[in-house]
């Protein structure tokens, strides 16, 4: 089937004299009247097996009785219980294969698919029709109904043009001949258009679907995945991917629909929790939140530095105090590869005003295992035999009078909460195992602070060995991995945003802290809006030294700005990088320069387009440097400014004030630059990197207004 002309995708309304348009909406309305019988049977079984599983519980813990009289009878016992168990888990398992089912006709039914591809596996055959959507389904027949698009088969409907390719599977190359590549507009069941492409960027879909307002949440791209971008989704696993994309390229789309990838592949080892990623800043992690949930995926831990950071450093101290070099993270290296520990490096353990543990103990311990070189090996044994020391210090403190007398004085609720009874104990032996439980609680807290080895003075051993009374925060956490092996182990693949953002040293605590993670790290050289974070090589040469090579690509083509906009922000790179980007993006209106002679006509401008950009539909960014000068625009708006901080979301639509941190990896139809001046952008490379920032941030239109002299950077 060849294209319609120009591209022009059918709708509802000359569909009726398109054949295929006919053809493909019978399909669809067959598919989807079968997500609905689909859906329907996956309730019913699961009420099914709820009620089933109800009864035999009931009927199985009336027969099951408990007999620990001799050996042979607690046997049997355990053997009742096993067997229960297994009929549980069964039940358990049929559940959750059902409520998969449903989630995916749930999701499915929103848009069954997206694209067709016919594919000839063999010469002579018939060619074989698959639908790719978000998510996988058979019929009752076990008849495949919807493919998923991350399949090994979907790849070449992203990454193929037309003719003969192959696609891996299961280790095998698998050669077919692409004979059809189509794509759907599709609603439900209703069938709004279809396009046939050869190749993924003369997408019309694409354009239509970058066309639309831009929203307080991002959205899924799935439908409209591009060749480059689908390199890095399908990447294989590497200790280390770096990804490098101008603004608006579709980096942090790409990142989660990598994270969707992984949890497909790894469908029975990978768990949300041992995914991590580290966003810039609260609002970038609600603007993303939905994202994976629409894909039927659950979303990763998601972190921003400081969330990442606070739970490993003691509680009065801040997570942004100072900065750090990779050379001063080399002078601790070298520090903690000879020392050996004293005993004024050691605290007590306490909890609730008691000591549970002195130094002197900490000390005990350390010098039981002296053979054992100091770091985090020694640290480990240290650890484990404190967690004994503790229940042992309970085990004595339960059977002194005192204890056991405030466990009697203790009222009728607080009796019930901690022993789900009244306390009568019979004899010594029940007396001291209430009184141990009540410590236990007492003290819950004391098991992970020796866990977390809060009996090690991390400060005293810094001031001991580096002479630094007063280390940064990533200083702190750096030496403590060094000295106690701190790290989250589980962790299977951590994803950084913006990882231009970070400082070199930053990049080496995580590196380290996670230290059997596979990285993706991405970001834009040239969105770098601090002095002081890692350059591109840095950023490279930081993983290699942690994690050996490092895998590379790049994506340089545009698909949020218009072409005036992104001709406008590649004006701002070097002349070699803006050779290299293109956008795909339908022209729109030029940005428009407003350039005040003083500040009342500044004002006034200002408070004009505002008025206007209030008046348009989506929303519209009126985006500053600084969170001081959003206050002075704030001030010059009136009332009707909205000003958007750290615990705030984006609102749906109007006009937002917020400072360009915040905006960082947003999107939005209309940006106001409301003060693009030689003072407030000077000539300098930095500034040029927050201008360049703030103005790809606009999809369709953007206006820059100065406060007397327009910034050098842009003039030409």
């Amino acid at each position: 089937m060849t294209a319609p002309a120009e591209g022009h995708a059918p709708g509802a309304a000359d569909g009726a004299a398109d054949p295929v348009f006919q053809a493909e909406q019978a399909h669809l309305s067959a598919t989807y009247a079968t997500l609905l019988e689909l859906g329907r049977d996956a309730a019913r079984a699961m009420g099914e097996l709820a009620a089933d599983a109800a009864a035999d519980k009931e009927s199985m813990a009336e027969e099951l009785a408990t007999n620990y009289a001799t050996w042979d009878d607690a046997m049997e016992t355990h053997a009742d219980f096993m067997a229960l168990n297994r009929i549980i888990d069964g039940y358990n398992l049929s559940h959750s294969v059902q409520a998969e089912r449903l989630a995916a006709v749930e999701a499915l039914l929103r848009q069954p698919y997206f694209a067709k591809v016919s594919l000839r596996f063999r010469e002579g055959d018939a060619p074989k029709d698959l639908y790719l959507g978000t998510a996988g389904i058979s019929d009752a027949g076990y008849r495949r109904l919807v493919v998923d698009w991350r399949s090994p088969v979907a790849e070449v409907y992203y990454n193929q043009a037309m003719g003969p390719t192959s696609y891996e599977a299961d280790g095998r190359t698998i050669n077919v001949d692409l004979l059809l590549r189509r794509q759907f507009d599709i609603e439900r069941d209703e069938l709004r258009g279809y396009f046939d492409s050869d190749v993924a960027i003369q997408d019309s879909l694409l354009l239509a679907s970058l066309s639309r307002q831009r929203s307080a949440q991002m959205q899924a791209i799935t439908a409209t995945i591009q060749r480059e971008q689908n390199v890095v989704i399908r990447h294989d696993d590497v200790p280390t991917l770096l990804v490098a994309g101008i603004a608006g390229s579709g980096k942090t789309s790409v990142l989660l629909q990598r994270i969707a990838y992984l949890f497909y592949r790894n469908r029975d080892t990978l768990r949300p929790e041992e995914v991590c990623l580290i966003t810039p800043n609260p609002v970038f992690s609600r603007y993303i939140a939905n994202v994976l949930p629409d894909l039927g995926e659950r979303n990763p831990r998601t972190l921003t530095w400081g969330e990442l950071l606070a739970p490993l450093l003691p509680a009065d101290r801040g997570v942004g105090e100072g900065s750090a070099s990779l050379d001063d993270l080399a002078r601790i290296d070298a520090a903690v590869a000879s020392f050996e520990f004293d005993p004024r490096d050691f605290r007590p353990v306490t909890s609730a005003g008691v000591t549970l543990i002195g130094s002197d103990a900490v000390w005990k311990a350390c010098q039981k295992f002296r053979n054992v070189a100091a770091g985090p090996h020694r640290v480990s044994l240290m650890r484990e035999e404190l967690a004994k020391r503790l229940e042992a210090r309970l085990g004595q403190l339960a059977a002194t009078e005192a204890v056991q007398n405030e466990v009697a004085a203790l009222s009728i609720e607080e009796q019930l909460r901690l022993f789900g009874e009244t306390a009568d104990p019979v004899d010594e032996a029940e007396e001291r195992a209430l009184a141990l439980r009540y410590l236990r609680d007492r003290h819950a807290d004391a098991p992970g602070r020796v866990e977390r080895d809060e009996w090690l003075d991390v400060d005293r051993v810094a001031l001991r060995l580096l002479g630094d009374p007063g280390l940064t925060s990533v200083e702190w956490v750096y030496l403590k991995m060094a000295l106690t092996g701190l790290s989250d182990p589980g962790a299977k693949y951590v994803m950084i945003d913006e990882v231009q953002d970070y400082t070199a040293a930053q990049l080496a605590v995580a590196a380290r802290y996670f230290r059997r993670a596979r990285f993706l790290l991405l970001g834009d050289p040239n969105q770098a809006i601090v002095e002081g974070t890692a350059s591109w090589d840095e950023v490279r040469a930081v993983f290699e030294a942690a994690r050996g090579p490092v895998s590379e690509c790049r994506l340089m083509t545009s698909y949020r700005s218009t072409p005036a906009i992104t001709d406008l922000f590649a004006s701002l790179l070097p002349p070699e990088e803006a050779l290299e980007v293109s956008s795909v993006q339908r022209e729109a209106a030029p940005p428009e320069v407003i350039v005040a002679p003083d500040g009342d006509a500044w004002a006034a401008e200002l408070r004009r387009v505002a008025e206007e950009a209030a008046g348009a539909p989506g929303l519209t960014a009126v985006i500053v440097p600084y969170k001081s000068e959003a206050r002075r625009v704030a001030r010059t708006l009136g009332e009707g400014a909205v000003v958007v901080g750290e615990r705030d979301s984006l609102p749906d639509a109007g006009v937002a004030v917020l400072p360009l941190a915040l905006a960082k990896g947003l999107e939005f139809d209309r940006v106001t630059i409301p003060d693009a001046s030689a003072r407030v952008f000077p000539a300098t490379d930095l500034a040029r990197r927050r201008l360049y920032t703030a103005l790809s941030r606009a999809t369709r239109h953007v206006t820059i207004l100065a406060d007397g002299e327009l910034t050098e950077l842009l003039r030409r």
